[in-house]
């Protein structure tokens, strides 16, 4: 296995958030640039050869030309060394700078070669007194060949002179810990046997090619219940293959007694206490040592108020309790995710009680929360909901967000394949949570309601085409 200290993370999507703070994100990573003081003169920096650059009283100085046509007409920049961005991760690029007029210019960070695809591009705008100017930004993109420019071209009026110092590109979300499954593993498996894949190769068509490249292709967790006959091998035969490719999987462990005791659609679970004590060992022991990441019985925390007998309540509390200290006992390089609902449940609930709910069942023993499971909050009204979520415990909890279909957001209190939902960002790490995830599988049904006349858990191209298509 490779242990890369890197998250190669696939996502179609940027997103501009803060990330809430926890104890177990990581520090800063090291300054991305080399002599951005400009102590050593202009070493490590470059201008284009109507742009002259020189030293200036421990500054930058670059004299521009007039009369070009397009911003990258006159530029300065650093690309040696090389350095790597990462898709999905929060970067911050500061600077003091300012010109002998009033100027708005543009800078990148953008791969050092055809086709130039920047992770940011960004104007900016100067005058003649020294202004430190931020730029945050989300990379789309994943090299290890980045550059930074300054782009002072394309203006009208004469050539100006520019002035830059204490240049810094530094990464705020930081490296994976050490030894967590993310660091441990290179990306998100993609399962050759999702619900969508296996439906696309069994229909070969038009169709089908939508739905393998839009979600087939994409990383997403696989369900694990009663419907697995032999649970080891079953587990070993998705977390095993992951693990060769050096990949991290994403699973869900779902087979509570009563579960979904309020929506009913996915019904069902373990015989009893015993038996789901004894299922989420095999589930723990079968992972073993292999990284992976469990979204632990969705449902579970917020059916509470819809069950009405306290003693299969107290049963639940116990159940929840074991799963959590067996998979972390079990699974040393297992990151567990309690459930803790979702932005309406919750705040029906009220973030206080939730709270306690998730205290009773030992969420120390978990690394983090998931929220938003099978549901449709975008991901900013989830972080809010997170972080008041979060500040009922003195040490915040890492949390992670189903994104797998809430590209529209919600629409009141529909639950149910409602109309008009669309994918969200695919699997990355960062972006405003500890990882976005594609929990719920999209195109599987909710149950015969709403959109879709299947079985919760059954795959219905038709929802799957409209999630990719709305």
């Amino acid at each position: 296995m490779q242990r890369i200290l890197r998250g190669l993370i696939t996502a179609a999507l940027t997103l501009g958030v803060a990330i809430p703070g926890s104890a177990s994100t990581a520090s800063a990573a090291p300054e991305l640039l080399t002599n951005g003081t400009f102590s050593n003169g202009t070493a490590n920096w470059w201008g284009t050869g109507n742009t002259p650059i020189s030293p200036d009283a421990g500054q930058l100085k670059a004299v521009v030309p007039g009369g070009t046509a397009n911003k990258w007409d006159a530029m300065l920049g650093q690309k040696t060394p090389a350095f790597a961005v990462h898709q999905g991760r929060k970067y911050t690029l500061a600077f003091d700078a300012r010109a002998s007029a009033a100027r708005t210019l543009l800078t990148t960070v953008q791969l050092n070669a055809t086709p130039f695809t920047a992770a940011l591009n960004q104007t900016f705008s100067v005058g003649t007194a020294t202004q430190r100017i931020s730029l945050d930004f989300t990379s789309s993109l994943e090299t290890t060949q980045a550059e930074l420019t300054f782009q002072l071209g394309g203006l009208a009026g004469g050539g100006y002179t520019f002035w830059l110092d204490n240049v810094s590109l530094t990464e705020v979300d930081g490296p994976p810990p050490a030894g967590s499954p993310i660091e441990l593993t290179n990306g998100f498996y993609v399962d050759p046997h999702s619900n969508p894949k296996e439906w696309a190769n069994a229909h070969p068509g038009g169709t089908a090619t939508t739905i393998n490249n839009a979600i087939g292709s994409e990383p997403m967790a696989r369900w694990f219940g009663g419907w697995n006959t032999n649970l080891a091998t079953d587990i070993n035969n998705y977390v095993g293959p992951a693990d060769t490719a050096d990949k991290l999987p994403v699973l869900v462990a779902y087979n509570l007694p009563g579960r979904d005791a309020c929506g009913g659609h996915s019904s069902g679970g373990a015989a009893g206490e015993t038996a789901y004590k004894n299922w989420i060992q095999t589930l723990a022991t079968a992972i073993g040592s292999r990284p992976a990441l469990v979204i632990l019985e969705p449902d579970s925390i917020g059916d509470f108020q819809c069950i009405t007998d306290i003693n299969e309540k107290n049963a639940r509390i116990r159940m929840l309790t074991f799963a959590l200290q067996t998979l972390k006992s079990s699974a040393p390089n297992t990151w567990t995710y309690a459930d803790a609902t979702n932005k309406g449940w919750g705040t029906g609930i009220g973030a206080g009680e939730l709270a306690a709910r998730l205290n009773s069942i030992g969420i120390a023993n978990a690394h983090g929360v998931a929220i938003n499971v099978s549901n449709y909050y975008t991901t900013a009204e989830t972080i809010a909901f997170a972080n008041d979520l979060n500040s009922h415990w003195a040490t915040p909890k890492p949390f992670v967000i189903d994104t797998s279909r809430n590209g529209n957001g919600a629409k009141g209190s529909e639950w149910c394949n409602p109309a008009g939902r669309k994918l969200g960002t695919t699997a990355q790490q960062g972006g405003g949570a500890e990882m976005l995830l594609w929990v719920k599988v999209p195109g599987d049904s909710d149950g015969p309601c709403g959109e879709s006349g299947e079985k919760a858990g059954t795959f219905d191209p038709q929802l799957a085409l409209k999630l990719i298509n709305n």
